[in-house]
């Protein structure tokens, strides 16, 4: 958990005083951290597009060229992914574009990956669909549910919730959800166990939703009021 974070829970700041809130002056697509962001899916995407050139192994050979180009471009995924958030946060050039580029260009880069996978050995089938499931809807929908506050990005989630924080967006969450499942299936090669963790994986996101919606997610002011019809009043409850 971040420095920011234990303060706050130990009541030692409030969330007003925090570097956390989002300032619509600073919003812009273009800076060095988004810049990053886009040559590494980039980077990534062309890899991976290598390594499916070269087609399924004919010899049942794991390891294949085109498997190990891959996993070239999940390093590739993982690093610029990392070093796109320390550039943003050193500079001082974290925003929400910024923040949903990156969550956006993760799932392309994870989807290209375990989809190609898939495609090689297609015994991993089911444990991707699995992953790419909760990885792709019930966790982005996580991921973007920032934008119902005004804080800059889901790393400071916890002036909302620390509990969704520390499960999801602390260092050790985020290592887990995203790297150890790709890790996990090239090192044990066993479909059924890489399928339950997936399965755990997508049951342990359901249940952080459903605390989420316990929450609720505010309307944000920006989107202005309603000019559509009123809803009817039901006055069968006061009759």
């Amino acid at each position: 958990m971040s420095v920011d974070a234990d303060a706050l829970r130990d009541g030692k700041v409030t969330a007003a005083e925090l570097d956390v809130w989002a300032d619509t002056s600073t919003e812009r697509f273009l800076t060095p951290a988004t810049v990053i962001t886009f040559i590494r899916t980039t980077a990534t995407l062309v890899i991976v597009g290598f390594a499916l050139h070269d087609g399924i192994p004919h010899n049942g050979e794991f390891w294949s060229p085109a498997l190990k180009l891959m996993t070239i471009a999940l390093v590739v995924y993982w690093a610029g992914d990392s070093l796109d958030g320390q550039v943003a946060r050193r500079m001082h050039h974290e925003t929400r574009i910024g923040a949903v580029l990156d969550i956006m260009s993760d799932r392309m880069c994870a989807a290209a990956f375990y989809f190609g996978l898939a495609w090689l050995h297609p015994q991993f089938t089911i444990p991707v669909l699995l992953y790419l499931a909760e990885f792709m809807v019930i966790d982005c929908f996580l991921s973007i549910a920032f934008l119902a506050w005004k804080i800059r990005s889901p790393n400071y989630f916890y002036v909302i919730d620390q509990t969704i924080y520390r499960l999801n967006w602390s260092h050790p969450a985020k290592a887990v959800n995203s790297g150890l499942f790709a890790v996990f299936l090239l090192v044990t090669r066993m479909p059924w166990l890489g399928g339950i963790v997936a399965g755990g994986l997508l049951v342990f996101k359901v249940v952080m939703l459903v605390r989420l919606a316990r929450i609720g997610l505010p309307i944000p002011t920006a989107t202005g009021t309603s000019t559509g019809p009123s809803r009817p009043v039901d006055r069968s409850s006061t009759a």
